[in-house]
């Protein structure tokens, strides 16, 4: 498995072991897309939004960007399943509505992003990951759009068996539709518009009003995802652009490199030099 595989394809799935599932703390910050992951066997510990969770065989975690998650440990015996599909991708789907959902629901409901399967609802959705391995491996004529329905399949799926497990939605359509809009502006409008009140005004809302509602949705705030999407972005040309640091800072609409630089060490624990320098 190649890291420049995974941040590439559209649609991308493959079976983990120990030593492969922490690649995810190298590439989460290029990682633009949804991934979800179930535990087939073994222990993994991680630390998501901040908060330290265990997952164990039947788990499936869901990973949104915007997120953040590092991996802490995992059993030598570790075995899972990952799927990812970037976000366009993901946001040209016409099922889009399904995956945010399945995304950001067990966060609402359950204060965490993993949600513990049954064991036929994990066998379902382990046969759906691995028919998507099957087809990456073929020379399939309609490749792409053979992923994108058995993607589509899987999402489809996975929201079945959470209107079967998880507790009645006591969020309101209202809210909900305000979260996804604010969810779809971000990734188009991250760089030149860092203030909550634009996204409040696409929305023809107050900014207490948004702020309130992506509190309610997932315990953060508007301005958590507007600089994770900044680091990420920023991250990710360090690793792979041979822009200098201060064309980078120009290209993300810093005031400076000084400013810039503040930004990501204060985010990143490590300054944009010695980050790219230890790559």
């Amino acid at each position: 498995m190649e890291p420049e595989q995974i941040v590439s394809d559209e649609i991308f799935c493959i079976h983990t072991d120990a030593e492969k599932t922490f690649l995810t703390n190298t590439l989460q910050q290029s990682l633009w897309c949804y991934t979800f992951t179930l535990v087939t066997r073994g222990r993994m510990v991680v630390i998501s939004n901040g908060r330290r969770m265990t997952l164990s065989p039947g788990d499936l975690y869901t990973y949104a960007p915007g997120f953040t998650i590092t991996i802490l440990s995992a059993s030598d015996d570790y075995r899972g399943i990952c799927l990812m599909a970037d976000e366009q991708t993901t946001f040209d789907i016409s099922v889009v509505r399904n995956i945010l959902r399945a995304a950001y629901f067990p966060v609402v409901q359950l204060s965490e992003p993993k949600l513990h399967l049954s064991a036929d609802a994990a066998t379902l959705l382990e046969s759906r990951m691995n028919l998507i391995i099957d087809y990456l491996k073929s020379n399939h004529l309609f490749l792409c759009d053979s992923l994108r329905t058995l993607y589509t399949l899987f999402l489809l799926d996975l929201m079945n068996i959470m209107e079967h497990t998880l507790k009645h939605n006591t969020i309101s359509m209202r809210t909900e539709n305000i979260f996804f809009g604010f969810i779809r502006l971000l990734p188009e409008h991250f760089i030149e518009h860092r203030d909550v009140g634009f996204y409040a005004d696409q929305l023809f809302i107050t900014t207490t009003h948004l702020s309130r509602v992506v509190r309610q949705m997932t315990g953060r705030t508007v301005v958590d995802y507007i600089n994770q999407m900044l680091l990420m972005e920023a991250s990710w040309l360090l690793q792979t652009s041979g822009l200098s640091i201060a064309a980078i800072s120009e290209q993300l609409h810093f005031s400076d490199q000084s400013s810039f630089g503040r930004f990501f060490t204060r985010m990143k624990g490590i300054s944009p030099k010695k980050y790219r320098t230890r790559l």
